[in-house]
């Protein structure tokens, strides 16, 4: 005998077959006179068994649903959060550049002016850009006596001295590092070691 249960197709006798479009999905057999009322009543209670099973795999999914949608709206937030930290860094450090420029121009546009007076400008024009340096975190490299370390210093010759070998002796250029990367690396003259016999 074969009964429609929803979307299940039922046959049952001295057992119970339960299909979908997709094939069998339970069989529960039993010994009995193979009554009718009794063959009813487990294929009722497969059923409600299917439908709670149903009903729990259609809520976990929902709540997979809503755990991955959740997901990734945090990933597009922090993604934002990341750019406007990079767009707001960049614009505070243009923002402690503006001194330093209008420094500058009131230097170019002074009429006659002493040597000192130049002088004197140029130095708070320095300690201007020196302290935007300072909030932005760059700091200057200026290794002479230091040991040579290839990750911050570019050799760019090798020279007889009294210093030990490997000791930067003079800085053509001198390096940055920010938030301890290196920005430039310093431009050195290192010393080979074998100071010359006077």
């Amino acid at each position: 005998m074969v009964r429609r249960e929803g979307p299940f197709d039922i046959s049952y006798g001295y057992g119970a077959r339960i299909y979908t479009s997709r094939g069998k999905v339970a069989e529960v057999m039993y010994s009995g006179s193979g009554d009718d009322g009794h063959t009813a009543h487990v294929v009722d209670d497969i059923a409600a068994q299917l439908a709670r099973v149903q009903a729990e795999v259609s809520e976990l999914r929902d709540a997979w649903l809503r755990a991955k949608a959740e997901t990734d709206n945090v990933r597009k937030i922090s993604q934002a959060d990341v750019a406007k930290a990079h767009k707001y860094a960049v614009e505070r450090f243009a923002e402690d550049l503006l001194p330093v420029k209008d420094a500058l121009e009131q230097t170019l546009a002074a009429g006659d002016v002493s040597l000192d007076t130049l002088k004197s400008g140029a130095e708070l024009t320095l300690k201007a850009l020196q302290a935007a340096f300072g909030r932005a975190q760059i700091v200057e490299l200026n290794p002479v006596g230091e040991k040579f370390d290839p990750h911050r210093h570019q050799a760019m010759q090798m020279v007889p001295s009294s210093l030990p070998a490997n000791t930067v002796v003079d800085v053509f250029q001198k390096g940055y590092l920010i938030n301890d990367r290196v920005l430039r690396p310093a431009l050195v003259t290192v010393s080979s070691g074998n100071a010359p016999v006077a």
